[in-house]
């Protein structure tokens, strides 16, 4: 059972055993909308259904989508934001984190948060002869300090409510980008060193053949992403990229991203599904020292 919550009907006071609120039991999927239509929409209902299964929320939502369509009709082109979480009301004959094992402790709301904004492009990536990703200007990055929190399956790779590494790595983010005003975003890695995406994107990377190592040889002009493991969120534009390259027979190679490659990067672009594609000239390994990419 899921309730659909607009802004408009919301409740004037959410009570302190809101379930998202005190222990952020919940996820979300952010979507663009262009000219009335929702980007990339399997994707983000594979996502709601795959994050509801792995959370055990009872989420049908072919109940409301027709409501989530409408929505994007009258936005004709913004954002989209859905927020999924236990429905408290049905739960709290249990003390503490713990849920009724059954279905009132499956139960869920969903909050519908719709917002205008202008996110087409006159660029795009025309990755397959239907598929045109949004591209959007060149920009600058920076390696940031911050570390991405790890999870155990099946809590990996979702885009929960729990987002405090990720809140942490974009307030460093905004302090350098009142140094640099050229950054578009930062590249964030795992607790065991590993560059593994941006703040709000995930990554994909060119190696440069200057150094004839064998892997670097092998993995020149490949597009490469780093495996969503136990950190970063498998997001629905990295999805997207990787599906409908594997149907071209041009495949994406998940590798992993470690602190030697960065100076032999060639080429290094963002990607998130309210953006599209955001691609990378000069990446800062630190406030001095950068990387010159190529511009493609």
């Amino acid at each position: 059972m899921a309730t659909l919550i607009y802004p408009d009907s919301a409740p004037d006071q959410i009570t302190l055993d809101n379930r998202a609120l005190a222990y952020g039991d919940g996820f979300f999927t952010t979507m663009g909308v262009i000219s009335g239509k929702i980007l990339w929409e399997s994707y983000h209902q594979s996502r709601l259904i795959n994050h509801a299964l792995a959370l055990q929320f009872d989420l049908p939502i072919y109940k409301f989508w027709g409501k989530v369509n409408d929505a994007a009709k009258i936005l004709s082109e913004g954002i989209i934001k859905l927020i999924v979480h236990r429905d408290a009301q049905n739960v709290q004959a249990v003390r503490g984190y713990g849920f009724s094992a059954n279905d009132q402790g499956r139960a869920c709301q969903v909050w519908l948060k719709v917002t205008k904004a202008s996110i087409a492009t006159d660029s795009y990536w025309q990755l397959s002869q239907n598929i045109k990703i949004p591209i959007q200007p060149f920009g600058e990055a920076i390696c940031l300090t911050a570390q991405l929190a790890q999870f155990p399956k099946p809590l990996a790779g979702i885009k929960s409510l729990n987002c405090l590494d990720n809140v942490m790595a974009a307030g460093e983010l905004q302090v350098l980008k009142s140094a640099q005003l050229n950054l578009v975003e930062g590249l964030v890695r795992d607790l065991t060193g590993n560059w593994v995406e941006g703040v709000m994107s995930n990554v994909f990377y060119q190696l440069a053949n200057n150094d004839h190592r064998l892997d670097n040889d092998y993995f020149s002009g490949q597009w490469l992403t780093p495996p969503i493991e136990h950190s970063g969120i498998d997001g629905v534009m990295r999805r997207v990229i990787i599906d409908k390259s594997q149907k071209r027979g041009q495949p994406i190679i998940q590798r992993k991203l470690q602190d030697e490659d960065l100076p032999r990067l060639s080429k290094l672009l963002f990607c998130n599904a309210v953006r599209g594609v955001i691609p990378i000239a000069k990446l800062w390994l630190s406030k001095d020292l950068a990387v010159d990419l190529v511009q493609f």
